[in-house]
């Protein structure tokens, strides 16, 4: 017999680049808008240009990865759609940080030489995480691959824009909008990150015009009282009802203004006074829409104070809010500053604070997009899952404000309205005017303003796919099958996709929505580089291997759970990719010249049979974890079977027949493991698709990928089988811990007697004696009918069985008797120690938490292990006394 066709160790810098390269060399993520096979879509949460692979990335794409390899092996037509998004915001920044390195700004370059310099930065560094991708196995279309700025993703955004305009859902206004002073743009809501600051509270006396006490009013903003226009109270408060429609002065600003009444105002918060300020806050805008207010602008954006805020002009908003205080205390108009913790605003891109600014922008009404969105899945069109999410889903939909889709920045598309300067007619249109419709002027001036980033994602599962054509992409996978997705993305991007999925393309973008938890450390603490617990994926597959890598994530990844990740773990999955490599290397050999064409008889051997039996329930449960987004309890039964199963029993309790003399015909057995091994391969390979490539490329009569093979169907349901060799296998195992019980040698030859309740259990037991003496390493067994316990017998009971493993001859029971008080005695000394320290208050109260964690970890350890050694030791002294 010739040595194993691989290594003797698995090197993964050695195959995965050369099988991806193989892969695509063979059009094997290629879906087809023809095939007659069933079609399954997913399309990629596209990653930001300007990113780099993370482990939200890893996990988000090795689930979709196991996804689109399963329906593969499935028979169906997979179209994995792949891309990257523009970033707007984020690659305007890199942009920029780099021609300040050189000394200039876009500005300087103006906007359409600025616009060639990202689109330069694009091509030289854009693709960065679409080869990382790579490096993580995803079998994307890549022929396919999208960019948000693609001409005719371009095309379908400037469609979308339009319709909804023409329809009355995207209007221009005046609005409370989050501005952020750094970037010099707007932000959705939930572009905003709050986050609880420390601050203070300041309470502020209004003195009344007529010379009375006024009101006092409470803010965190002073710099924002010099746009306030009005004092507001509750019309149900009798404290001030007597103030209602009275002037007050407004400090420092030496303006009056009135004291209106509405209902909004909490009379029980504060001192039920409520300063109302229309251009910087998004509640006071509403009050002075309500009450006819002006709004003047005090904080301009770029996070100065403008002319409206008198003397404080010019000042940085923060500066100001210090003068301000400052001179209120010199009038003695502030009455009282007071601690505070609240949540401030802050921008997910630069993180400086944002600022509520009135401003014009370009907005969507989601309202009657939202309702379909959310009677899509009410009605199960669409499922979330996991379940919980649907209630956040719909908590949000259902109270969701405007859309602001305008961004001042330059990168980006342009939206496409352009205002004639002569009528001031606005014309919004999907080609570029020449003239104005209403004056014939050709004066027209386009906005400057770009579109929010996530409004061209929003279009992402159509507009791929060749939207506003009727392509037969779009008739063949679109609805797609399910989106992957962290929840943090829910309204970013899903919400908004279900929006304008159902307006445009009347089908839900999507059937499913699957929900994956958080990477965390192995403490639970979420990732960051400030705490340096982050784990960077291409370093993990540089050192473990992809393989390795995508099946700790999956057998991690349980609905609704966050994964606590370390790279123990992760180099625990490596041995299980190592034992994988090693079953192969056994078995090859052992196949060398076996045809799966030739028919051989079906094997009676009770181990072929009971592994055909297992791996066809194997075959069934991941099929049906899979199918309902179980990865973790998919990989779990993978595992299980692979190493115990196969591995550790199948092949050791075959390797007689395999290396028979000639007493007995291999031949059944063999096609057996071969049929075996390579259904396991397939089972393995959406999780681990490297490894599993390379060691089925060298299976007798296989295909030219496993990407071709078809998924076991889990046809061949022999319970008999299971149950017999359950039973033998509960026996082999009894003998096996008394061994290691009684400490005796692995390769000591034992006797054994088993003790049946009747006649018609030695049926149980007595054909498979030969598998039961070669695995538990049995000289001799003696099957009998109520056969009593022999003399100086270790017993354990089986299914009704009596397993007396005979020690005479074996070891001197007294002497295990002594080594083992030996023992005790050594661990009682440890213990006194450790008991001692963990009862002194001075090292229990004083010494840090991580160290008196580790010394209490190490007493329950030995307390543990004392405890078997004492109930062993009582056992050896029943068994010499018996």
């Amino acid at each position: 017999m010739s040595e194993s066709v691989l290594n003797k160790a698995y090197e993964p810098s050695d195959v995965e680049k050369r099988i991806y390269a193989f892969w695509e060399e063979q059009g094997l993520f290629k879906a087809s808008e023809k095939s007659e096979k069933p079609a399954y879509s997913i399309v990629i949460p596209p990653p930001n240009v300007t990113g780099v692979l993370h482990m939200g990335h890893a996990l988000n794409n090795t689930l979709q990865d196991i996804l689109c390899r399963y329906k593969k092996l499935t028979g169906h037509n997979v179209l994995w759609m792949p891309g990257t998004d523009h970033a707007g915001i984020a690659t305007q920044n890199v942009v920029e940080r780099k021609l300040a390195q050189e000394g200039t700004n876009r500005h300087e370059l103006g906007r359409d030489a600025f616009i060639e310099r990202v689109w330069e930065w694009r091509k030289q560094y854009g693709g960065a995480i679409i080869n990382q991708l790579k490096r993580l196995g995803a079998s994307c279309d890549w022929e396919r691959e999208r960019f948000t700025m693609d001409e005719g993703l371009s095309d379908a955004v400037r469609a979308v824009f339009v319709k909804l305009y023409d329809q009355g859902l995207i209007y221009r206004g005046d609005y409370i909008i989050n501005w952020c002073p750094r970037c010099r743009t707007a932000l959705a809501d939930l572009e905003v990150e709050h986050e609880d600051t420390a601050g203070n509270l300041y309470e502020i006396r209004y003195p009344a015009a007529d010379g009375g006490p006024g009101l006092i009013v409470a803010t965190t903003r002073p710099e924002t009282m010099l746009g306030d226009t009005a004092v507001a109270v509750n019309p149900k408060d009798e404290r001030h009802e007597n103030q209602i429609g009275k002037n007050l002065v407004l400090p420092l600003m030496n303006r009056q203004i009135p004291v209106i009444a509405d209902p909004y105002v909490d009379k029980d918060f504060g001192t039920g006074a409520l300063k109302v300020t229309p251009a910087h806050d998004p509640n006071d805008f509403e009050l002075g829409v309500r009450h006819n207010l002006a709004a003047p602008k005090v904080i301009g954006d770029d996070g100065l104070m403008t002319d409206a805020a008198g003397k404080y002009a010019g000042l940085d908003r923060f500066a100001a809010r210090k003068a301000i205080v400052e001179d209120l205390k010199n009038l003695g108009l502030l009455e009282k500053i007071v601690p505070h913790q609240h949540a401030v605003g802050h921008c997910y891109r630069c993180k400086d604070t944002v600022e509520p600014n009135l401003s014009k922008q370009w907005f969507v009404k989601v309202k009657p997009l939202a309702e379909k969105a959310v009677a899509a899945v009410e009605s199960g069109r669409t499922k979330i899952i996991p379940e919980s999410w649907a209630k956040t889903y719909f908590d949000w939909m259902n109270n969701i404000r405007d859309w602001c889709i305008s961004r001042q920045i330059w990168w980006g598309h342009r939206i496409p309205a352009w205002l004639c300067e002569d009528c001031g007619r606005m014309i919004v249109a999907i080609q570029d005017p020449v003239a104005c419709t209403a004056c014939g002027s050709s004066r027209l001036a386009q906005e400057t303003d770009v579109l929010d980033t996530w409004f061209s994602s929003a279009l992402w599962p159509f507009s791929t796919m060749g939207w506003p054509q009727d392509t037969e992409l779009l008739k063949t996978f679109y609805p797609t099958s399910v989106l992957v997705t962290a929840f943090d993305i829910l309204f970013f991007w899903v919400a908004r996709m279900m929006m304008m999925g159902i307006h445009f393309m009347d089908e839900v973008p999507f059937k499913d929505v699957y929900i994956h938890a958080l990477v965390r450390d192995e403490h639970g603490k979420k990732m960051s580089k400030s705490t340096g617990n982050v784990i960077d994926p291409l370093e993990v597959i540089d050192s473990l291997g992809c393989d390795a890598f995508r099946f700790t994530l999956a057998a991690f990844a349980a609905q609704g759970r966050d994964i606590k990740l370390s790279m123990e773990r992760i180099e625990g999955y490596r041995h299980f990719i190592n034992k994988l490599w090693n079953a192969a290397r056994f078995s090859l050999p052992l196949l060398e010249g076996f045809n799966p064409a030739e028919k051989v008889p079906e094997s009676d051997f009770l181990p072929d049979r009971w592994i055909a039996a297992r791996l066809a329930q194997t075959a069934k449960t991941v099929a049906r974890e899979i199918e309902a987004y179980r990865f973790n309890e998919a990989a779990s039964a993978l595992y299980q079977f692979t190493w115990r199963e196969l591995c550790d029993w199948y092949l050791e309790a075959v390797k007689p027949v395999l290396y028979s003399d000639g007493n007995a015909d291999p031949a059944p057995t063999r096609a057996v493991l071969a049929r075996v091994l390579s259904d396991t391969l397939i089972l393995l390979h959406p999780f681990i698709p490297f490894v599993t490539e390379e060691i089925y490329q060298k299976l007798p009569g296989a295909k030219s990928s496993i990407m071709l093979e078809s998924f076991p169907s889990g046809a061949g349901d022999d319970a008999l089988a299971i149950e017999q060799m359950n039973l033998v296998m509960e026996i082999i195992t009894a003998v096996r811990n008394i061994r290691s019980e009684m400490n005796i040698a692995p390769k000591k030859a034992l006797k054994v007697l088993i003790s049946l309740p009747d006649e018609a259990a030695g049926e149980r037991v007595g054909p498979y004696r030969d598998i039961i003496c070669n695995l538990a390493k049995i000289e001799r067994l003696d099957i009998q009918t109520a056969a009593p316990r022999p003399k100086g017998a270790a017993t354990a009971l089986v299914s009704g069985l009596g397993v007396f493993v005979l020690l005479e001859g074996v070891m001197d029971l007294n002497q295990e008797i002594d080594r083992l008080e030996s023992q005790i005695a050594k661990l009682d000394k440890e213990l006194a120690k450790l008991n001692a320290k963990m009862s002194n208050r001075a090292f229990t109260d004083k010494a840090p938490q991580d160290i008196v964690e580790k010394v209490a970890a190490q007493q329950a350890e030995l307390s543990e292990t004392r405890a078997g050694l004492v109930a062993t030791q009582e056992r050896i002294r029943e068994i010499a006394g018996s």
